[in-house]
């Protein structure tokens, strides 16, 4: 699945729901996406909370098949920056 179309997956849950703040996933080469104003992209800017994460498990971890708390602590991904906008992450993928 290539960024893009995670972003737009992304894009497509966000619905009515409202995000503030904003949060990067950070793929490495295979590129970014930020949720930022309430809509998901692949333009890098800079951002409250970076996740940086793989592109396999960012797909695991938006379909449920990887815990945001075992994530980190297993090293799948690294939050830095406001851990409050991480946390908000959950209830808007919930």
């Amino acid at each position: 699945m290539a960024l893009q179309e995670i972003a737009n997956r992304i894009q497509a849950g966000l619905g009515d729901k409202s995000f503030d703040g904003s949060l990067k996933f950070d793929c490495g080469n295979d590129g970014v996406i930020v949720l930022a104003d309430n809509t998901a992209s692949t333009q890098d800017r800079d951002t409250d909370c970076t996740i940086r994460i793989s592109q396999d498990n960012l797909v695991k971890l938006l379909t449920g098949k990887l815990n945001p708390m075992t994530g980190v602590a297993m090293g799948k991904l690294k939050i830095s920056g406001n851990m409050g906008v991480a946390m908000k992450l959950g209830s808007l993928l919930g």
